[in-house]
């Protein structure tokens, strides 16, 4: 009976592991593709135009996205290099919290992101409000409705 208890214990912790990787793969395209937008972005003409202020958004908005790059793939690169794992929960545990931070970074840069196109396109002002929109709507999908959920169960 104890085999079997630690057994189902290693299968939902295998079950986990799996759930936190695929979780992984949602979110690393959308931070590869941001910075790819980004990469290219100083190589446009029209970049050398923008003004000073612009600029270190674009700076702010790069940096974010490539921390979380570095901070979503880290799980997944730390996993290769520790195998065989020896403390499977403490792993779970710090990766857990590198991809949270990855997504929290990736939730700024989007941000910022937002605030670089929509300025450019239609001004300050809307960038400034597009940017907000899109700030509460990260809040609410990727933050408070988990928890409002986890609560409710």
């Amino acid at each position: 009976m104890n085999e079997e208890r630690d057994y189902d214990a290693e299968e939902r912790d295998d079950g986990d592991f799996s759930d936190m990787l695929s979780e992984m793969r949602i979110l690393l395209p959308g931070a590869q593709m941001l910075s790819a937008f980004l990469i290219i972005l100083p190589f446009n003409a029209g970049f050398a135009q923008i003004v000073h202020l612009e600029k270190l958004l674009f700076l702010a908005t790069f940096f974010l996205s490539l921390t979380s790059l570095v901070l979503l793939s880290a799980p997944a690169i730390q996993h290769r290099l520790m195998r065989p794992l020896k403390d499977r929960v403490r792993f779970k545990r710090v990766a857990t919290r590198q991809i949270v931070a990855g997504a929290f970074a990736l939730a700024i840069a989007l941000v910022l992101g937002t605030n670089l196109v929509i300025s450019e396109v239609f001004g300050a002002t809307v960038g400034l409000i597009m940017s907000a929109v899109m700030a509460l709507l990260i809040l609410c999908a990727w933050w408070l409705l988990p928890m409002y959920l986890k609560r409710k169960v």
